[in-house]
């Protein structure tokens, strides 16, 4: 008994000991930003497992305001050398077979190390392979990297935010202008806030939050234009530039400060941490009521004044550069690809005086931001930033993640333009870049993560990824090797039916402008076929179903993709889902239009019968759909407006503005479709069917 019991003994140790020198296998490892330099020799001994303990231990100290360097393990070591030759935010790290090191000249700088390191830990656990000899050395192209969150039409629920910040954390964003307008609950001006907002304490908590994780967050409270959550009120309209209009103040109205300054005041209790002050300042035009001064004139006594009070707290005043640009009649070579640098420079000659007449006007202590969503790359943009550089001011540029898309981001998350303006700033050693993710036609937020991805590359590591790499390690982040593949990417395919989509219901109408007809339903929404001429409607929208059924193809394969995605997905399932839920609003447009082919090409009365029976069936088929809709998105999302909400005059057609409850703006058009197929109009028609 004794001898087999030894011999089982000697057994199982020859099993362990084979096990432990067993090779692992290599991963696959993709570190989102790129670091600047990266070398990977071969595989560590150490234990993806162990070191995940240290990564979550090292987070929550830095978190709490511990120092990295003591978090106590004996594979990692973290140094702070603070006279090094690494700049703010740059880091090594260097895993060995047996020792991992971090060095770094700020703590900042050890805790994107970490990230990097929880990076391929987590990789490394996904796929169950060893974690890289590996040999970093980091640093971002640009200092500042933020993210502009537009709150001004909805909030999500609170949680989301919180996760939010540690989403953007780990891939290295260190900035946030917040856009809170009417979602703040401000003490001074109380009648500006909604009954929905946050209390200045509540942003407060989130501003501390995202501060703990090196991300700080800095207000944007529009002023002179984009006023309208202001001056809608009655007690407000005295101080319009336009009695008639909610949209500017009255820059010559001493008031207007008074309220503006009350409104930074609260602000600014709500992000403790801010090192700007964006004042907007874009996309307005005042008159002074009538006081002879020009609209360029006003507009620098109003930045004067703004900036000078962001000057007394200490904080530097952002302003969107637009308007003097405009006013000042170069504004049109910044938007057109086909001029030359000639050209430009003759736009340029003849106008420029007329910046130049105001140019001690303009405040010294202000950022001017140089926004352009469409064409970055354009000599006239490059040459209005670099008047402002020349002239002494600070010029940062500001691109988009999200612009005037309904639904979800285009243009491959506008990959290329966001590419294109890093590039510019790092080139021109600007500080930094703003994404702007307006929330006008309000898609949801998950929508956003690889705009965000493809920023955060791009302002970190500059251009060290094609677009179809830098996309497939967002994939690979965000969802798990599984999904890096080629053959389960969906996104882009998704983005032609959802263009389409957008005014597929209507007679060549755009699905913002309906709120603002008579009668939408008679003049905008698709015509239907007549029995009486069976066949000219489906020759007449010919161009339309082709479409449609193009879409339709593509949507289906793109639901298939998202179900075998979401059965792979090692984390942020939920985005799946939302992408689904997209899908599948556009596919029901694509099912509605094809029925309507169906019922004017229809053979026989039966037919014709059967198919107008699946017609009136498209309502319950959507409110489903639009149930479903509503409890995916509702998971994160604050959906519906106060019942109290007062909107404004929506003088830039923000659809996510035009309606109390969600459906009511987002999917107004479908709503009048099915009541128009409810009443019939030529569907009643009965008779015999004369095909032509």
């Amino acid at each position: 008994m004794r001898l087999f019991s030894t011999f089982n003994l000697l057994l199982i140790l020859l099993i362990l000991a084979s096990c432990k020198s067993a090779p692992m296998k290599e991963g696959d490892f993709r570190i989102l930003p790129s670091p600047s330099m990266v070398e990977i020799s071969g595989m560590s001994d150490l234990s993806a497992l162990e070191i995940e303990d240290f990564v979550k231990q090292a987070k929550s100290d830095f978190i709490d305001g511990k120092s990295i360097e003591e978090t106590g393990n004996e594979s990692v070591t973290c140094v702070l050398e603070s006279d090094s030759d690494l700049k703010p935010e740059a880091y090594t790290l260097d895993i060995a077979n047996d020792q991992i090191t971090i060095k770094a000249a700020s703590k900042e700088g050890l805790w994107y190390g970490v990230i990097t390191l929880g990076q391929l830990v987590q990789d490394a656990l996904d796929q169950d392979a060893a974690l890289p000899l590996i040999s970093i050395k980091d640093e971002p192209a640009l200092k500042y990297r933020a993210l502009q969150l537009d709150v001004k039409h909805h909030l999500e629920k609170k949680e989301y935010y919180y996760q939010l910040m540690d989403r953007l954390a780990e891939i290295k964003i260190n900035g946030i202008i917040l856009e809170i307008e009417d979602k703040l609950a401000f003490e001074k001006q109380p009648k500006v806030g909604s009954s929905d907002a946050w209390t200045i304490e509540e942003w407060k908590k989130l501003s501390e939050y995202a501060m703990a994780r090196n991300i700080r967050i800095s207000p944007l409270v529009q002023g002179l234009g984009h006023a309208s959550f202001i001056l809608k009120h009655e007690e407000y309209k005295d101080l319009r530039d336009d009695p008639e209009s909610d949209w500017a103040f009255n820059p010559l109205d001493e008031r207007t400060y008074e309220v503006q300054f009350d409104l930074y005041s609260d602000a600014l209790a709500a992000f403790p941490y801010a090192q700007y002050l964006h004042v907007g300042g874009d996309e307005v035009h005042t008159t002074g009521r009538g006081s002879g001064k020009s609209a360029l004139e006003l507009q620098l006594i109003w930045l004067n004044r703004v900036s000078e009070y962001a000057d007394q707290k200490g904080l530097t005043p952002i302003f969107w550069d637009d308007m003097p640009l405009k006013n000042a009649g170069v504004y049109a070579s910044i938007y057109n690809r086909n001029l030359s640098e000639a050209q430009v420079d003759s736009i340029w000659t003849v106008n420029e005086p007329n910046l130049n007449k105001y140019v001690d006007m303009f405040p010294k202590n202000c950022v001017y931001m140089r926004w352009n969503y469409d064409m970055p790359e354009t000599k006239g943009n490059n040459r209005a930033m670099q008047w402002f550089t020349d002239h002494g001011f600070k010029v940062m540029g500001a691109t988009a993640g999200q612009t005037r898309w309904n639904l979800m981001p285009l243009e491959e998350s506008n990959t290329a333009n966001i590419r294109d303006f890093a590039l510019i700033s790092i080139d021109n050693k600007a500080d930094g870049l703003l994404l702007t993710l307006w929330d006008d036609d309000s898609p949801h937020f998950e929508l956003y993560g690889r705009g965000i991805a493809i920023f955060a590359e791009y302002t970190w590591a500059g251009q060290k990824r094609s677009t179809e790499e830098l996309h497939a390690a967002y994939r690979h982040r965000t969802f798990g090797l599984e999904l890096a593949s080629e053959k389960l990417a969906f996104i882009n395919d998704l983005e032609a039916p959802v263009a389409f989509w957008k005014n597929a219901l209507q007679d060549d109408k755009d699905r913002n402008q309906l709120r603002r007809m008579d009668n939408p339903m008679q003049d905008a929404v698709l015509t239907l076929p007549e029995a009486s001429a069976p066949g000219e409607w489906t020759e007449r929208n010919k161009s339309k179903l082709t479409k449609a059924k193009e879409s339709q193809l593509a949507v289906d394969s793109v639901l298939y993709k998202i179900s075998e995605s979401k059965k792979s997905a090692r984390r942020n399932a939920y985005t799946l889902e939302v992408y689904e839920q997209v899908a599948k609003i556009t596919q029901f447009t694509n099912k509605s239009l094809l029925l309507l082919e169906d019922w004017d090409l229809a053979k026989t009365a039966e037919e014709r019968d059967e198919i107008k029976g699946k017609l009136l069936n498209l309502e319950d088929e959507w409110k489903a759909q639009l149930t479903e809709l509503e409890k995916v998105y509702g998971k994160t999302r604050v959906l519906d407006k106060p019942d109290d909400y007062i909107l404004d005059q929506d003088y830039h057609v923000h659809l996510a503005n035009q309606a109390i409850k969600f459906s009511d703006w987002q999917f107004y058009v479908e709503d009048l479709f099915i009541q128009k197929i409810k009443e019939g109009n030529s569907l009643e028609m009965k008779g015999d069917i004369q095909n032509n």
